[in-house]
């Protein structure tokens, strides 16, 4: 957008516009900045809120008649404030006593989870005279929350520590709530829809054109969708499923990953003397490329190829921005046979993956693997950045 539009001031316009927006940079930095800074305050409330009850409880001294009386009286204290339950001052005895676990020190000792952290934790001073436990026990000293859990907020935690099976599981969600700047009720649907599964699965069906452009692109795309939100018919057909996903475009872009923006329905792109229509069409803000999705309602066929190949050969003549990356497609169908694809992608020359809409669980002895992996990716994606 050009704010000053005299004849023969282009360059000037053109000037004000990189300084204004320096300006716009400055502002969107602090104020991200202290959003992650109040969030980080907030976590370590908590925290050391859930240390001194944990110690009190387990010290049987104080009951459940006591953490309820404790609520009742933080509510007549300040009767705005918020988030001081009894159901939230457990969940913050729960927050302290799952990672302060040993197992998950070491684990993020282990992954140099501290690196992605931009704000150190804060860490606030108690009165010396308090102590955590009875007045006949010594002081204890309040052990530091980890700095891995700034990175996203105590709704998320309660979400991953209640949903989540295990620390790997809930280290990935951790990282990729924050990641894909997922709000609690977003985390939720990611979890239960076994997001860790679908994105770390090693075995994905890509072209190897895909691979050798977009290397990243296995810990980006998924290769499985969950679609229930559309509430299909047992017998349905494309038509169903593309009036679907244009009504709950929200859903469907939460599932793909949040960095893909929904550009056309129906996308025309011409062909000689004809004019191809794509089911979906959308720009991916990481990769900075246009992605085209064809929708199937029947299980993968070698043709349904050569047909995106088509559709990604127009979209890098004719649409693509000298600036963007080639196109990519994604051809979503309710299954493949994997021998199928890989023998129809193997020649293939267009990035393309085979997504489905079916559910299928990562093995669990090859969990800690994939999010070593995972690690390793974000940090790299981190270092591009800086």
């Amino acid at each position: 957008m050009k704010y000053f539009l005299s004849v023969g001031e282009d360059t000037q316009s053109t000037q004000l516009e990189v300084q204004f927006e320096y300006i716009n940079s400055i502002i969107e930095h602090h104020r991200s900045l202290s959003i992650t800074m109040v969030n980080t305050e907030i976590l370590c409330t908590n925290w050391e809120i859930g240390q001194y009850i944990s110690a009190q409880l387990k010290s049987a001294r104080w009951g459940a008649k006591i953490v309820s009386a404790l609520a009742d009286y933080l509510k007549q204290q300040n009767p705005k404030r918020r988030g001081y339950s009894k159901r939230n001052l457990y969940n913050m005895v729960k927050f302290y006593e799952l990672y302060s676990d040993s197992h998950f020190i070491n684990l993020t000792k282990s992954l140099n989870l501290n690196e992605f952290v931009q704000l150190p934790t804060a860490q606030i001073e108690l009165d010396k005279n308090v102590q955590l436990s009875t007045a006949q026990t010594p002081n204890q000293e309040m052990a530091k929350m980890p700095k891995i859990l700034s990175i996203t907020t105590f709704t998320n935690h309660i979400e991953i520590i209640n949903r989540c099976r295990n620390f790997d599981e809930r280290i990935f969600y951790m990282l990729y709530a924050a990641q894909q700047r997922l709000n609690s009720e977003e985390l939720r649907r990611c979890i239960v829809n076994q997001t860790f599964s679908s994105l770390m699965d090693k075995d994905k069906m890509l072209s190897p054109k895909l691979l050798t452009q977009y290397p990243s692109t296995e810990f980006i795309l998924k290769d499985k969708t969950f679609i229930d939100f559309l509430n299909l018919p047992k017998k349905h057909n494309e038509r169903h499923i593309h009036k679907g996903l244009l009504n709950h475009m929200k859903e469907f872009i939460l599932e793909l990953g949040k960095d893909f923006l929904f550009v056309d329905s129906e996308y025309g792109v011409q062909v000689g003397g004809s004019t191809k229509r794509i089911d979906l069409l959308f720009f991916h803000r990481a990769l900075q490329c246009l992605v085209a999705v064809e929708l199937k309602a029947v299980d993968f066929q070698p043709e349904f190829i050569g047909k995106m190949d088509m559709y990604l050969e127009a979209l890098d003549r004719d649409v693509k921005h000298d600036n963007e990356n080639p196109s990519i497609g994604i051809i979503l169908c309710p299954s493949a046979d994997r021998s199928m694809v890989e023998y129809t992608l193997s020649r293939s020359l267009s990035p393309t993956l085979v997504a489905e809409y079916r559910r299928r669980l990562i093995p669990q002895d090859v969990m800690r693997k994939s999010l070593e992996e995972y690690c390793s990716f974000l940090k790299d994606l981190n270092t591009k950045k800086s």
